[in-house]
């Protein structure tokens, strides 16, 4: 007989997977995230906001911390305006209005009684009044005359009972539904081995010992399982007080008619009397705990004692959700998420999303993306930067492909310029085979050597030609760009930074020998690294400084004599502000013609030394363009004016070009007339 498989056994089961993280979920999106938060940390935000604010949107496919925070808020908002707390009196006058009309009909039917009595009972019944608690008191020593309507008044009595334990015991309201004299006297029992425990505890005189027999003895009560006392305290105060914040809740008359009910749950007021002595020794143990809070409930749909202790224990809940999703206080983390609670309040994907927000935090920090500085901020790390400048060179690459000049980025300079000529292979050659004239080679070979070629030709090393590149001519480059307050107030801000962080990961990846100098001009310059740069806060101060910019590009210049210099400026207005003799800083609006004058002493500068100038002009300014025209005429230099979304295709595409040392993009300037929108000068 065959082996029966077990693994195929027919009591198999497939179910949802609750070990955890779900196995067969997709990783997170960490270029999503780090995309997001780079182009914020571009508009001006720190890392940290930045990071918070990509949680709390969320991804393309990721509901962030403000989804879930709206999902608790309308939760709570549900359970305020559908419910309200007169649940309990509700069914108990349903209940004696049910004994009342019963025991009316049964005096009415019963022939045999005599009228003094039935006049007596039903002078009695007229004269109830209208306080059910009050009614109730009243007919505690009545001699009812129908079983139905007796059953209906013993109803009430145990329905408060299984109510005030149901408020401190979530479930027992329906566990002792129908319950004995042995079920009351076990449960009085248990809370007075309770109330010995926790006074024992409050004294420092309990043992782990004494916990366990009481646990042992009254487990059955507390499916919970607490493994030491002080669990056991944190679940029953957190009921307790959620029992208090809805007695807070309710009308004076309703919290009268409660009390005065309550004295007869059971039949006995000993039942209040432990529950009294349990809410003072919790209030004492747990002074932190929300005893005083309270809740608007102006909805249809009554609760009883123990429901509404559950609701007001939801949203105490949610109330601790929200602060947790909102991450507002000092030293929050995603890891105070309480998971647990929120698949409890939103279901299990809620719990899912926030996990997955979770891991992509983490996944941030272990693989290098952000960091935390010395001084307790968060950073972007290089790897960072370099990530998000790959993803903006994409960019940037999408813009100029398929357009007539554009150059694939991936193999730009690789192996330096091809020449057109080729010529016979040497040992340690790596430039690329001509292959037609390598496969001609050996065909006229051998041919000339009276061989046939039908079967074929075999190429040998004499054969092969390679193509001649010219030598890669190592650039220096500047980029000035300009960072004054019309930048930013025209939003020309982050477009200027995804530029420079564009153009600094091409030379960084692609031309590793070109030196790259970045330099910010508002009312001065200054050289700063691509961190800070794309670091940089919008400047409101007054002045553009061409000037300074010049004068530290030219120093760049001068540091590396044997490469070309090319200049790269990115500006949106005139030059109005130039440094003085002594340095300090000249201001003038309208620009002044002195500041003029040391912006073209400079640039005049840089043509001498052999600089490739490129201008991209932002904005529709007339003095602008007239200005920057006469510029670039001076210097034999470019003029380019893209709309702000095509301002890193352009500058790359000049850098390019200045490389070859010919026009933008390997073309003739009027193969792009029009292709930044503006044109090309």
């Amino acid at each position: 007989m065959a082996r029966t498989n077990r693994r195929l056994h027919r009591d198999s089961r497939y179910a949802k997977y609750a070990g955890g993280p779900d196995p067969l979920a997709p990783p997170v999106d960490v270029a999503e995230a780090l995309d997001a938060i780079g182009e914020d940390v571009m508009a001006g935000y720190s890392p940290e906001r930045a990071l918070r604010e990509f949680l709390r949107r969320g991804g393309r496919d990721q509901q962030g911390l403000d989804d879930l925070a709206r999902r608790v808020a309308e939760k709570r908002r549900q359970l305020a305006e559908e419910h309200n707390l007169d649940g309990t009196l509700q069914e108990v006058r349903e209940l004696l209005d049910h004994a009342v009309l019963a025991e009316r009909g049964q005096l009415a039917r019963d022939a045999e009684m005599d009228e003094g009595d039935r006049a007596l009972a039903q002078m009695q019944l007229d004269s109830l009044p209208p306080s059910p608690a009050a009614a109730v008191s009243e007919l505690n020593d009545y001699r009812w005359q129908s079983p139905t309507a007796q059953q209906d008044f013993d109803k009430i009595k145990d329905l408060l009972g299984r109510e005030m334990l149901d408020q401190r015991f979530a479930g027992m309201k329906q566990a002792l539904e129908g319950a004995t004299d042995a079920d009351r006297a076990a449960i009085n029992g248990m809370l007075q081995d309770l109330n010995e425990l926790l006074d024992a505890h409050r004294a420092g005189t309990d043992t782990q010992e004494q916990f366990d027999d009481f646990m042992e003895k009254h487990g059955e009560f507390f499916p919970e399982g607490p493994a030491n006392v002080d669990e056991l305290i944190d679940a029953l105060a957190e009921r307790s007080a959620a029992a208090q914040r809805m007695r807070n809740s309710m009308t004076r008359e309703q919290r009268d008619e409660l009390d005065a009910l309550a004295q007869q749950a059971f039949g006995s007021p000993d039942l209040m009397s432990s529950l009294g002595q349990l809410d003072q020794t919790l209030r004492e143990l747990r002074p932190g705990q929300d005893w005083g809070g309270s809740e608007s409930m102006g909805g249809e749909q009554g609760l009883g004692l123990g429901d509404g202790t559950g609701v007001f224990q939801d949203i105490a809940d949610l109330d601790a959700l929200a602060e947790q999703l909102a991450q507002a206080t000092p030293g929050s983390q995603l890891d105070d998420l309480d998971l647990d609670a929120l698949a409890k309040q939103l279901g299990d994907q809620a719990a899912v999303d926030a996990r997955t927000l979770q891991q992509l935090e983490k996944a941030l920090r272990d693989t290098g993306a952000v960091r935390r500085s010395a001084d307790g901020q968060l950073k972007l790390t290089p790897k960072a930067m370099r990530q998000l400048g790959k993803s903006l060179l994409r960019d940037v690459a999408e813009k100029m492909s398929g357009r007539q000049g554009a150059r694939e980025l991936r193999a730009a300079g690789a192996a330096g310029e091809l020449s057109g000529a080729t010529r016979e292979w040497a040992f340690g050659d790596t430039e690329p085979w001509d292959v037609t004239r390598s496969i001609t080679n050996a065909i006229v070979r051998t041919a000339g050597a009276g061989g046939q070629t039908a079967g074929g030709v075999r190429v040998e090393i004499r054969d092969v030609e390679v193509q001649e590149t010219e030598a890669r001519t190592q650039a220096c480059v500047a980029l000035l760009v300009d960072t004054s307050f019309s930048m930013a107030m025209e939003d020309r801000w982050v477009p200027m930074k995804r530029t420079a962080l564009a153009l600094h990961t091409l030379i960084t990846s692609r031309f590793r020998g070109d030196e790259l100098q970045l330099i910010e001009f508002g009312r001065s310059a200054s050289v700063m690294d691509i961190e800070q740069l794309v670091g940089l806060d919008a400047q409101w101060d007054k002045g553009t400084n061409l000037h300074h910019a010049l004068l530290l590009a030219n120093r760049h210049f001068r540091k590396h004599p044997n490469a070309q210099p090319v200049l790269l400026i990115v500006t949106d207005g005139e030059p109005t502000s130039h440094i003085e003799s002594d340095g300090e800083v000249f201001f003038s609006y309208p620009p002044h013609p002195l500041t003029i004058a040391h912006a073209i002493r400079e640039l005049d500068t840089s043509m001498r030394l052999g600089a490739h100038t490129s201008f991209f002009r932002l904005g529709d300014d007339p003095g602008l363009a007239r200005f920057i025209d006469g510029m670039a005429r001076r210097v034999g230099g470019t003029v380019v004016a893209p709309e702000a979304d095509d301002l890193g295709a352009a500058v790359v595409g000049s850098y390019l070009g200045s490389r070859r040392g010919g026009a933008a993009f390997g073309g003739a300037a009027d193969d792009h007339d029009g292709m930044f929108g503006r044109g090309w000068y």
